[in-house]
């Protein structure tokens, strides 16, 4: 069984001092909930940006930000663009575990068996207890969790502003795209799209 793995975020853990809230606990800025933590509180030994294949879009209410949540469907068209946080398997689960508002704890340990082999596991109908992994980087395995349904099978509801500031915030202090290339990506992501102009969301990540 793997060790270490990149955790593959497309939502608003792009944003490094946003993820270190999972592990090592307290409330992110613009967030309503405080975060327990992960059992292991140490930082990514690197960060990167990756593309995946597949679509990002906004659906379901976030009790944290109010807003519309990200989700990735691997199986529709597009790319997604993406930071990976090289951490070991044990905090992919502990971050899994408080995607779904549970404590971590051995209790929570995930078996990465299944989605290592086949590319994605379905743990549960929870809105983040469907893995995948789109691939690996550097000889460890992408991983990331999203929903069980397919982008076309909810309805898509907008991002609250908090939320939408730390993703392209997340992605554009990658280095790998510019603030052009983030705004346009996310003003046309369903459920974005028609509600955030690349002029608003530009203006939330402006200096």
């Amino acid at each position: 069984m793997t060790t270490e793995v990149w955790y593959t975020s497309y939502g608003s853990n792009t944003h490094v001092d946003r993820l270190a809230h999972y592990l090592t606990g307290g409330t992110p800025p613009d967030g309503s909930r405080t975060y327990p933590g992960c059992r292991d509180p140490r930082l990514p030994s690197a960060s990167v940006p990756v593309e995946l294949e597949g679509a990002l879009y906004f659906a379901t209410e976030s009790a944290v930000w109010t807003g519309g949540r990200a989700f990735y469907d691997p199986h529709a068209e597009g790319r997604v663009l993406a930071r990976a946080h090289r951490i070991t398997a044990g905090q992919f689960s502990d971050i899994a575990a408080q995607e779904m508002y549970r404590d971590p704890g051995p209790d929570t340990d995930l078996d990465l068996t299944d989605v290592l082999r086949d590319g994605t596991a379905v743990l549960g109908d929870g809105r983040y207890e469907t893995l995948v992994s789109p691939g690996t980087l550097h000889g460890l395995p992408l991983l990331t969790f999203t929903a069980p349904w397919r982008m076309h099978d909810v309805e898509w509801n907008p991002p609250a502003a908090g939320y939408l500031r730390h993703l392209a915030a997340g992605l554009i202090a990658t280095g790998a795209w510019d603030t052009d290339t983030v705004v346009a990506y996310l003003a046309s992501r369903p459920g974005a799209a028609g509600h955030w102009t690349e002029r608003l969301i530009r203006d939330l990540v402006a200096p």
